[in-house]
């Protein structure tokens, strides 16, 4: 589904290039590399998000950096949150539109609500 989003987003000159002519520096990223992956990660994993409502299933943000610089996934989660409620108001790309409405026929579930994206919850942990 994650690629399909990026798919969704790319014009059609992005869509005949690699990884859609988007940057992409591979996991073990330090802070500087982590901040610009999210930043250009955050409207693909949106549409994801939705995708896997659509279909029924939960979501977890990808931060893709197991080796490299801390990660702050919640904040990360959040931006992306935040993505989805933009695109819940101000329409999907149409791509992606189009793919959620065969999602909803195809799996039955209802029209994209915001109470319907459940963040990861958040743990606090007593030392």
């Amino acid at each position: 589904m994650h690629e399909i989003a990026h798919w969704c987003i790319a014009g059609e000159a992005r869509r005949k290039q690699v990884d859609y002519g988007y940057w992409y520096c591979p996991d073990g990223r330090n802070e500087q590399q982590q901040a610009e992956f999210e930043k250009v990660e955050v409207k693909p994993q949106a549409i994801e998000w939705c995708f896997a409502v659509a279909c029924g299933l939960q979501f977890r943000v990808s931060t893709d950096n197991l080796d490299g610089a801390p990660v702050d996934r919640f904040a990360f989660q959040d931006k992306v949150l935040q993505q989805v409620a933009a695109y819940l108001e101000q329409g999907l790309p149409t791509r992606a539109q189009m793919l959620v409405d065969a999602l909803h026929k195809f799996y039955h579930t209802p029209t994209l609500s915001l109470a319907d994206f459940q963040p990861e919850p958040r743990f606090d942990v007593a030392v």
